[in-house]
């Protein structure tokens, strides 16, 4: 099967299931970020489970066919051939520990997350609302990560010099 279409394929599925299961809606994911909810009992742990079952279909999956691909020596007897199904080679993280990068950039994401309970998935498939608070979200994320990239190129230069 051709990759544009097992990944158009994907997309779909993914952007379905955000719809479905109600978590494209920025008032489901507030609902989960305020944990004051949990002591009056408004609290939402729809997120929560709707990432538990997404956990429990992928960790099979991941570990009866993407993991043999990955380390595929540690599978000799596999049968799977080495390599993703949509791309020539797996692009595995080259720093294994959480570093200052990481946590500062994952803060950022959280706050974005937090103030506009929407993050860049749900922000795509709910585009087609033609909502204009989402068009502007995206134009923003799209300008920080520009900035982020810039950010990166500039540490990695002062860091050779």
């Amino acid at each position: 099967m051709n990759n544009k279409w097992i990944a158009s394929l994907s997309g779909l599925l993914f952007g379905a299931g955000l719809l479905l299961s109600g978590m494209a809606e920025p008032v489901k994911v507030i609902g989960f970020l305020d944990l004051k909810g949990l002591l009056d009992g408004s609290w939402d742990p729809s997120l929560m489970l709707v990432m538990a079952g997404a956990l429990s279909v992928y960790i099979p999956v991941f570990h009866l066919y993407v993991k043999p691909r990955v380390k595929p020596r540690a599978c000799a007897n596999s049968t799977h051939s080495s390599g993703p199904v949509c791309d020539s080679q797996y692009h595995l993280p080259e720093v294994k520990k959480p570093d200052g990068q990481l946590i500062f950039g994952a803060g950022i994401f959280g706050l974005g997350w937090g103030i506009a309970g929407i993050c860049p998935g749900p922000a795509l498939v709910n585009l087609g609302s033609l909502d204009i608070s989402l068009g502007l979200f995206m134009i923003s994320m799209i300008t920080g990560l520009y900035i982020g990239k810039l950010s990166q190129n500039y540490l990695g230069t002062q860091a050779q010099a």
